[in-house]
């Protein structure tokens, strides 16, 4: 309650200093002051990880926000103060609850919400991926209602700023000659933008605000509008020449961290008999060079896509061998695991971990999904613990019976630990009372490391010798 009142003291005095609109030139506009002082919103195309973001960071600097989605249980979750989405309720570092209350955030079912004059600025936070290609009907979908949006008559020219990844050259091949195809230009009509996210939704040191952030949009005008909005939350802004280097930002990135991911699983398979987890954990330190251990592959909306955003523009794929060959690699390693697991005669195996990532509920093309279906189709016998799923989603997602951790580990005689949930960390030698029939632990994160195994356990992290 103290929070609360805290808060809303705070925008009350703010309110003193409405500004009172008056018409002018757009670009003379300044969109941060009326957005500030509660004369027009922000609206939200999208509530999940990067939607919900947006809002709850806007709206804790005084923009009345409103959030889209679907999904009519996150709008009633969000609507009653609560995270839709548990685990980033730290990394955010503050709770949503009041912002509610204050009328500052809020969600709806209803996109026609959106169409009253008051929302100057809407951001696009939908996915653009399905079954792990490119994916773009939802984005239509969104710029078809937005449409009626910018074909009204609007006090202030209208801001559309894309944060889903897209495609190079998505923009203009597709976004703006759809809209030029509804006679809607881009700086005349609307001003339009790209403002990829790469947030690390673990930690609030790399959030929002203080993670850099790249922009851009149509010309130099729009650019400083797009730049005036963003600036409400994000300190580390950076300017792109245009919409077209800002989009290719978020793909080409990713894509130099998969080819790296991928190459540490390749040395890890050349060289079978050295410990390529420390090579390259000595690699890592010189100054210039950034390494990653291997393992299991990559997972989430970006990483896997990445390189096949990138490729998806190209008309001569054969000038990219090195994502060909990535996106070949990276969709092989989980298969070759699970293959060596068969090999060496294991016949139940418990894996601990769904999640691509620790500590957070992410199974979109987690690594883990299509070593354990391969396993099940070589009629090797799989059960899966993971703590942010329940029994019933983890048999929804990959058709395997979950277990109870620690006590039902005895059942396996191999035990596959993907990902480091805090819930399996632990360096307590109590956890062997477990593993009775265990031969074989395959860690893929350490987090078992510091445990002193009986000799008839071997133990072996990923990436180092002979552990494939």
């Amino acid at each position: 309650m103290k929070e609360y009142n805290e808060l809303r003291a705070q925008f009350k005095k703010q309110d003193k200093s409405k500004v009172k609109f008056k018409k002018q030139n757009n670009t003379k506009i300044n969109y941060k002051d009326y957005l500030i002082n509660g004369n027009f919103k922000i609206a939200i195309w999208g509530t999940g990880y990067i939607g919900l973001s947006t809002m709850a960071f806007f709206a804790k600097n005084k923009v009345k926000c409103v959030g889209y989605d679907i999904d009519k249980k996150k709008v009633n979750l969000i609507n009653a103060g609560n995270f839709p989405i548990k685990e980033i309720k730290g990394w955010f570092g503050f709770n949503i609850k009041n912002l509610v209350k204050l009328n500052y955030l809020k969600a709806t079912n209803d996109y026609t919400t959106f169409y009253d004059n008051s929302f100057i600025a809407h951001f696009i936070a939908i996915p653009t991926e399905q079954d792990g290609k490119p994916y773009f009907k939802i984005l239509f979908n969104v710029l078809q209602r937005l449409v009626k949006i910018l074909k009204k008559k609007n006090k202030i020219k209208p801001v559309i700023i894309i944060e889903s990844t897209l495609s190079p050259k998505c923009s203009e091949k597709k976004v703006l000659p759809f809209f030029k195809k509804h006679n809607l230009i881009p700086g005349k009509d609307f001003i339009y933008g790209v403002a990829p996210r790469r947030d690390w939704f673990v930690e609030n040191t790399k959030s929002l605000v203080e993670i850099d952030r790249v922009f851009g949009s149509t010309n130099i005008a729009s650019s400083k509008i797009i730049k005036n909005i963003l600036s409400i939350v994000c300190k580390n802004l950076h300017e792109a020449t245009s919409h077209k280097v800002s989009e290719m930002v978020k793909s080409i990135e990713n894509s130099y961290r998969h080819m790296e991911i991928t190459l540490a699983n390749q040395l890890s398979i050349a060289y079978p008999n050295e410990n390529m987890r420390e090579v390259l954990k000595l690699v890592g330190t010189k100054w210039n060079v950034g390494t990653y251990h291997p393992g299991f592959g990559t997972g989430g909306y970006c990483i896997p896509l990445s390189s096949k955003y990138v490729l998806n523009e190209v008309k001569n794929k054969s000038k990219l061998t090195l994502l060909r060959e990535t996106i070949k690699t990276d969709n092989n390693i989980n298969i070759l695991i699970a293959k060596s697991l068969i090999k060496k005669g294991y016949k139940k195996i418990g894996v601990l971990g769904l999640s691509y990532k620790g500590n957070l509920k992410v199974a979109i093309l987690s690594p883990v999904i299509p070593f354990i279906q391969h396993l099940k189709s070589k009629g090797i016998s799989v059960n899966v613990f993971d703590p942010h799923y329940s029994k019933k989603e983890i048999n929804e997602i990959v058709g395997v019976n979950s277990f109870n951790y620690p006590k039902d580990l005895s059942k396996f005689d191999c035990i596959v630990i993907t990902t480091n949930h805090k819930e399996f960390k632990t360096n307590s030698r109590k956890l062997v009372k477990y593993l009775k029939n265990c031969n074989f632990i395959l860690d893929n994160m350490k987090v078992w490391e510091k445990i002193n195994f009986p000799q008839n356990i071997d133990y072996k992290i990923s990436g180092e010798k002979n552990w494939l």
